[in-house]
């Protein structure tokens, strides 16, 4: 990555966007701001979810937040660990490490597929991180994480429609500091990490940040007894800070990571009827059961991901007027492989992705701090991305006999006489030949920009109204180039049997060895609903799954959507006394289109009716099939999922007294065309649920009877439901609850502090994480299969008035065993693979603050 050019580039754009203007900054949500202390009180906790700084207690905005000694005590490693501590938030690792969903009461996408961007906003330092692949490394030195519940697209610049997680690093101190940190535990765990800060001038100041986070997976490849889920990461992180007057100053932020590790951890949860098939040739599944943690892998899966990137945070302040101005170049690359059968059967011989994505932003803030009853806040943002999507899937050496099997020797049996009904050339290769496949080249292009703003407007004394606005353009170019080698499934089997289907009676040496060819396909059934025609290939279709593709932009589809969208917020806020806080609002929110990047995107059925003339199957006219586009077995689907429209209503209470914090939401939220994609087992699907919406209770307390204890407690309550999703994979589920939403999620905690003699103290800490049992998906065929969390994480810390700390840890400590994804196993129809948790992990650390 070149990141000088980029460096000198966003510094450059920065700059001139200070120069055209002439209005100063107060603190926003991504300004600097003083490094956490250990001696600062806990419950008094300044957020910025408004990009205002206020109190935990004054912000009339539903926000959780998770600080920097809370993150260190429950030895939260990364993003995905943040889920214990914070109920409504929930983060599902996938098939790699470049894929992982971020879920806010109940919605969540954007992984699996770089077309589709979250509908939760993941926000470091006031930076858009677009894709889950460029938010998952570990986290730097944090002050604090903000997870903003319910749609934010009226502070926010883009796709912020169920929710923001708001990460807050710590800015460079004049003050000389730092700390170092060495942590080992089971599996060959081990975290180091250090950072360094402090002046270079009286006006400059510089941190550096590092790390790595090390550990033997725990999963087993059965086949040569490899690891798998392992951890190999690393992290840089440079920051410069410089302020020229009291006025006016700088923050630029150079960050680098790269993750290289084999993942992630699949297991068979029902071994279906395929399964015996596999066995037939030759091949193993596991059945011991998903928490053996043991699979089969023909070879180590490869998860190759870098990120990296430049930001400069311009804050200008005169008078009571302030601007703000972040400017940011991004890289991130992912290359991943991986044997997606999970058999010891080389079915799918290679899974390959090699995604680049490079994306600038620019954001404008314009805010007033006057003494009046009257505030205001304006900004404008800017994003423009670039992906290059590069995957490939090929069958592998056993896919042939695997095929065989399943249709009891039908598949190999019929190829003679279905090539020479198909004119199929003797130099093309054979059924579900080795290295046949799909190799997929996919452009894609971003540009979006929003203007956004709020204005307050105090009526009386501690009674705000606050109303704000977004106006979003998003326009998206997409560009396809696939080829596809499998010859099989460029047959159309309808089309072979003919119109009045395949002869009772074949003549003698028509079609090679007929007398040994034509009994395997006597037993036909009537598949078509015409009583004179019988067409005995139908069966085959289930083994056509790569298809020839229509690629995009064409005659018809011309690969470009632009989407424009108006949202707004309204709120009354009341302090109704010193220690108690009353808010009511209600807020729309906005995701733009998103495409489907992937060989499962079809033409829409305005564009294309599937149809043969072969059988007497109806023929429809349709613009593709018009302009002569139709290729073999083409099928109608989705290109792109429409627009996402949020809505939510709120209630909150926030209440702070001496010893005893609380906040109360209750909340309405539904999300208009939420965009679903779900796998099959073959591929995925990209569809709109015509409504998604969640009734629920969201309340977290902290109490603290004595000085050395604080107890918390957290929980949420979810009543989430699908009011209208037709089109589903499975149907019309419309009524049905959300999978994989529990009812109540509850968090449970208590830090003791026992000050010993000579300044040191001993810190007791321990966090117990609950969601209820909930239906894993949303198949109805997998009602049965459920999933219940019990994780409880504690902590003994050492600490003494020199800044060394010893700590021994431990994660899952009772070792609870859930599933945290289930899915239809890949090419295997009937059975179904998942996603365990993690086991049980601990450790010992040491750490020295100075």
């Amino acid at each position: 990555m070149k990141f000088g050019n980029h460096l000198l580039k966003a510094a450059m754009l920065s700059t001139i966007s200070i120069a055209s203007l002439s209005a100063g900054s107060v603190a926003f949500a991504q300004d600097t701001a003083p490094q956490a202390s250990d001696e600062a009180d806990e419950n008094v906790i300044i957020v910025t979810a408004t990009k205002r700084e206020q109190t935990l207690e004054e912000v009339p905005v539903a926000v959780s937040v998770t600080s920097a000694a809370a993150i260190e005590r429950a030895q939260v490693r990364d993003l995905k660990d943040l889920q214990t501590l914070v109920p409504s938030l929930r983060v599902s690792q996938l098939q790699s490490s470049a894929n992982t969903n971020f879920i806010i009461r109940g919605f969540g996408n954007g992984a699996n597929n770089p077309g589709i961007e979250g509908s939760v906003g993941v926000f470091i330092d006031g930076v858009y991180r677009s894709r889950s692949a460029a938010a998952i490394s570990d986290l730097p030195n944090l002050q604090r994480v903000e997870v903003l519940r319910g749609p934010q697209s009226t502070l926010f610049g883009k796709n912020a429609s169920a929710g923001v997680i708001s990460i807050v690093t710590a800015a460079p101190s004049y003050e000389f500091g730092g700390s170092a940190e060495l942590s080992y535990g089971n599996r060959n765990a081990i975290v180091a990490k250090a950072d360094i800060t402090g002046p270079i001038s009286d006006n400059v100041a510089f941190s550096l940040a590092g790390g790595i986070n090390k550990a033997d997976g725990y999963g087993t490849n059965l086949t040569d007894g490899s690891k798998t889920s392992e951890r190999n990461r690393w992290y840089g992180r440079a920051q410069l800070l410089i302020e020229p007057s009291d006025s006016f100053k700088l923050r630029f932020i150079g960050d680098y990571d790269k993750i290289d590790e084999n993942c992630c951890f699949v297991g068979n949860i029902f071994d279906g009827p395929t399964g015996n098939a596999i066995r037939a040739i030759g091949g193993r599944v596991n059945s011991r059961g998903i928490f053996s943690y043991t699979e089969y892998q023909n070879f180590n899966s490869e998860n190759d991901i870098t990120n990296g990137g430049v930001s400069m945070q311009a804050d200008y302040e005169m008078g009571s007027l302030s601007l703000t101005s972040i400017t940011a170049y991004r890289e991130s690359r992912a290359k991943t492989n991986a044997d997606s059968d999970f058999t010891s059967a080389d079915l799918i011989g290679q899974n390959r992705g090699d995604v680049d994505i490079t994306t600038k932003t620019q954001e404008l803030r314009l805010a007033s701090d006057f003494d009046g009853p009257f505030n205001f806040l304006l900004g404008a943002y800017y994003f423009d991305e670039s992906i290059n999507n590069k995957q490939a899937l090929t069958l592998g050496r056993d896919f042939r006999n695997y095929a065989n099997a399943l249709t009891g020797g039908a598949y190999t049996g019929n190829e003679a006489l279905i090539r020479a009904l198909a004119g199929i050339p003797s130099t093309a290769g054979q059924f579900g030949g080795q290295g046949q496949g799909r190799f997929e080249d996919w452009d894609y292009k971003n540009k979006a920009y929003s203007l956004f703003g709020t204005a307050d407007l105090e009526l009386t004394d501690g009674l705000v109204l606050t109303g704000g606005f977004n106006y979003t353009k998003d326009k998206k170019n997409i560009a396809s180039d696939i080829r596809i080698t499998d010859v099989f499934s460029s047959i159309d089997l309808i089309q072979v049997a003919g119109t009045a289907g395949v002869p009772a009676v074949l003549p003698a040496g028509a079609v090679g060895n007929t007398s040994t060819l034509y009994p395997r396909i006597t037993a036909c059934p009537n598949t078509n609903g015409l009583a004179s025609v019988c067409n005995p290939f139908l069966g085959f279709q289930a083994l056509q799954f790569l298809p020839p593709f229509l690629n995009l932009p064409n005659a018809v589809e011309d690969g470009r959507t632009s989407d424009g969208k108006l949202t707004y917020s309204a709120r009354i806020a009341w302090e109704a006394t010193d220690n108690i806080n009353l808010y009511a609002s209600y807020g729309t929110g906005f995701k733009a289109t998103s495409w489907n990047m992937s060989i499962d995107s079809r033409p829409f059925l305005s564009d294309f009716v599937a149809g043969s003339p072969a059988q007497g199957a109806p023929i429809t006219a349709s613009a593709i099939r018009t302009a002569g586009l139709a290729t073999v077995n083409l099928t109608s689907g989705t290109r792109y999922a429409l627009p996402e429209e949020a809505k939510v209503m709120e209630l909150g209470l926030k209440a702070k007294w001496d010893r005893v914090a609380f906040n109360l939401t209750i909340f309405d939220q539904a999300i208009k065309n939420f965009q679903g994609n779900s796998f099959i087992g073959t591929g995925f699907v990209l569809s709109n649920a015509g409504k998604q919406s969640v009734k629920g209770v969201e309340f977290d307390s902290s109490f603290n009877p004595i000085d050395a204890l604080q107890l918390r407690v957290a929980t949420v309550y979810l009543d989430s439901k699908y009011d209208s999703y037709v089109g589903s994979q499975f149907g019309d589920i419309s009524g049905r609850s959300v999978g994989g939403i529990p009812k109540w999620s509850t968090t449970v905690g208590a830090t003791y502090t026992a000050d010993l003699n000579d300044g040191k103290a001993l810190v007791l800490n321990a966090d117990y994480h609950n969601e209820s049992s909930t239906v894993m998906n949303d198949n109805p065929a997998n009602a049965q299969y459920k999933r219940e969390v019990n994780d409880l994480s504690a902590a003994v810390t050492l600490r003494f008035d020199t800044g060394l700390q010893f700590s021994l840890w431990g994660r899952n400590l009772t070792n609870a065993q859930y599933l945290s994804v289930i899915f239809p196993s890949v090419v295997q129809s009937g059975s179904i693979s998942g996603y365990p948790n993690a086991p049980r992990t601990y450790g010992a650390s040491v750490k020295y603050k100075f």
